[in-house]
């Protein structure tokens, strides 16, 4: 296992956004975390990340209780629809996070064909469309070192064969040992590619695990029915 988030809580004034979550996240895995809007999975993210403080909550790797500058080593954060130093160019981007960040500079020519980034490597992130601003997210992402990258909507934005084509480029690089958690709206995206799940609902987990455990743990609240897919699991037990 390569951490374990224990009872983390969010409210903001008198909205409760988290409440109690807990969940653990193996070594290489690629774990969903699905739930509709407005279920706290940005908040989650945020909040394991330190861009938000969270009012309880713990995480925990191997036993020991991290401090948060032990969480930034652990874990970056991909965040859903910003442009990052917008005034400079894609080429600027990537260099400045394998220069400051110590990122993988052996990967950067891999990841930037891997995300088709060539033709826009001389553009300023700032005048790219969504799905472009996504790619080159995702590309800083990859070049980091943290073994666990937390992406929101890693697919919005982006047509069928940019979904297919990072989908296969993600897998790539979990198969390397790299820890992918994603917060994925469309459940059928996150049924294709994950392997295991969490489902968010109302800043509550409603159940951890791949889709045979959680269809047995919907089984066992509604013997009656037969659960087939992971849309049907969700709605039985969110």
């Amino acid at each position: 296992m390569l951490f374990e988030v224990d009872g983390l809580s969010k409210r903001f004034r008198q909205i409760t956004a988290l409440t109690d979550v807990s969940f653990h996240v193996q070594e290489g895995e690629v774990l969903g975390l699905i739930g509709p809007n407005g279920a706290g999975k940005s908040t989650l993210f945020e909040c394991l990340a330190g861009v938000l403080p969270s009012d309880s909550g713990t995480i925990r790797t191997r036993g020991k209780a991290l401090k948060p500058r032990e969480i930034i080593d652990l874990l970056f954060y991909v965040p859903d629809s910003i442009a990052p130093w917008a005034a400079q160019p894609v080429h600027w981007a990537l260099d400045y996070v394998i220069g400051f960040f110590d990122g993988h500079a052996q990967l950067r020519d891999e990841i930037i064909d891997q995300l088709d980034l060539r033709p826009l490597m001389r553009q300023s992130i700032g005048t790219l469309s969504k799905g472009q601003r996504k790619r080159v997210l995702l590309a800083i992402g990859l070049l980091t070192r943290q073994p666990a990258l937390l992406i929101d909507e890693p697919f919005e934005g982006l047509d069928l064969r940019q979904a297919r084509d990072i989908a296969t480029a993600l897998r790539a690089h979990a198969a390397r040992g790299r820890t992918l958690f994603l917060s994925i709206h469309q459940i059928s995206d996150a049924a294709r590619f994950c392997d295991r799940f969490i489902l968010l609902s109302n800043g509550r987990v409603c159940g951890e695990g791949t889709v045979g455990e959680l269809a047995a743990l919907a089984a066992a609240c509604d013997a009656s029915r037969d659960y087939q897919n992971l849309e049907e699991v969700f709605l039985a037990l969110t």
